[in-house]
């Protein structure tokens, strides 16, 4: 993408790449070489199998894994939930962040939707969010929140007002269609967001049975998305990163990846 005349931070540009726990029950070394023979560029290496935060001698393996390939690791996808998990849990997870070279942590905005949790629990999670953000500053790392139900990104209003509570503090926010919503309102909800995107998960679900369909299907409406994105986003990387394929098999990750390759080619 040419930035001639624009101040390069202002431009928004897309980077194409695969949750790892997609794969849950590959190794390391197998969700590498499948990300290479996609044709993608970065991996977020989740915290649960591939690079659990009390496991340091495996996170740098993984590391020199993903760079030996060529790719990048575009976020650590942690569990920890703010304002729930212990705070000391948090050292572990930037340290295993750190050690992996990510410039992103994924964390989890609480444990309950917006519509169930106590003023209380609420300021808690808020609170615990800005904690782990400064922390994570001074390391060079952003802090950004999973956009899923049962936490306080369960809905647009809920992700703009928590986003807008902790923008000075740096926090920021990932992006997925939310199950069971309409199109219409999933465009809401990532308008209200945008400011504040670091990384988008991308996937295909039928809205009522969650049957994992081909991503090639919903070009209309994720071609509409990466299009606001692109035209209106934060400015800067923002990862696109496959999740959830059909049969959790292989060979469909590969004709995702390339739908995937061919919809950020019109952005390029």
């Amino acid at each position: 993408m040419t930035t001639t005349g624009l101040d390069a931070a202002s431009v928004t540009y897309f980077t194409a790449g695969l949750v790892s726990i997609t794969f849950r029950q590959l190794s390391p070394e197998r969700v590498v070489d499948l990300v290479s023979e996609a044709g993608l560029q970065a991996i977020e290496w989740g915290g649960d199998v591939h690079a659990p935060p009390d496991q340091p001698e495996r996170a740098a393996a993984v590391r020199e894994l993903t760079e030996r390939a060529g790719l990048s690791v575009a976020a650590y996808g942690s569990y920890y939930r703010a304002g729930w998990s212990a705070p000391s849990e948090f050292s572990d997870v930037l340290r295993t962040a750190r050690i992996l070279g990510s410039p992103t942590i994924r964390v989890w905005a609480g444990k309950k939707g917006s519509g169930q949790i106590l003023p209380a629990e609420k300021r808690a999670v808020i609170d615990d969010l800005k904690r782990v953000a400064a922390l994570a500053a001074e390391e060079d790392v952003v802090v950004a929140c999973e956009y899923h139900q049962g936490t306080l990104t369960d809905s647009e209003e809920s992700a703009a007002e928590l986003m807008r509570e902790t923008d000075d503090d740096g926090v920021r926010c990932y992006w997925q269609p939310l199950h069971g919503t309409p199109v219409q309102q999933r465009e809401r909800g990532l308008r209200k967001i945008l400011p504040q995107l670091r990384n988008i998960h991308v996937y295909n679900w039928h809205p009522e049975t969650r049957e994992r369909l081909p991503l090639a299907e919903s070009r209309k409406p994720w071609l509409h998305w990466l299009g606001l994105v692109a035209e209106q986003g934060p400015g800067g990387e923002v990862a696109c990163l496959l999740e959830f394929v059909r049969n959790d098999a292989p060979e469909n990750f590969i004709a995702d990846a390339r739908t995937l390759r061919e919809w950020l080619a019109e952005f390029a």
